[in-house]
């Protein structure tokens, strides 16, 4: 089976669930005693539907994904992608410790470093100390959200 086909195939399951919980909402008391199901179960057909059209859509280009899987696995997308989990375990790791500000600028000082090279040095360092310190400053003294 297509991995691309595993996903509307999920949503129309959990549309169909969800209807069907949907329909065994007690009814109202006061006013309109369906009123309660109207937005549910509109959310659930929608759900379903646009499932079933994803479905279709991707059932129709199915023999594209054999190609899109070569291109993935070629040059150099592989090692961003596990230089980016990497990054993304250093920083879960050092945020509660160093804090916000100084492991946001780690993290995107190195996912630069990994995308733009060693050639960009300065705008890489640029980027992730500006953008770390402005949106430290923004939560932390603009909207007074405590960070670590």
């Amino acid at each position: 089976m297509m991995v691309r086909l595993i996903m509307p195939i999920f949503f129309f399951i959990i549309g169909v669930g969800f209807l069907i919980g949907s329909l065994n909402l007690p009814k109202a008391k006061l006013g309109d005693p369906n009123g309660p199901l109207y937005f549910p179960i509109l959310i659930c057909i929608l759900l379903t539907i646009l499932s079933l059209v994803y479905f279709f859509q991707e059932w129709k280009v199915r023999r594209k994904e054999i190609e899109e899987v070569k291109l993935l696995v070629q040059g150099r997308t592989p090692k961003l992608i596990i230089s980016t989990v990497i990054l993304i375990l250093i920083y879960t790791f050092l945020f509660e410790r160093i804090g916000f500000l100084f492991s946001t600028v780690i993290f995107l000082g190195g996912l630069l470093f990994a995308v733009n090279g060693k050639k960009r040095w300065l705008q890489n360092i640029l980027v992730s100390v500006l953008f770390s310190f402005i949106s430290w400053y923004m939560f932390a003294k603009l909207l007074q959200v405590s960070l670590p």
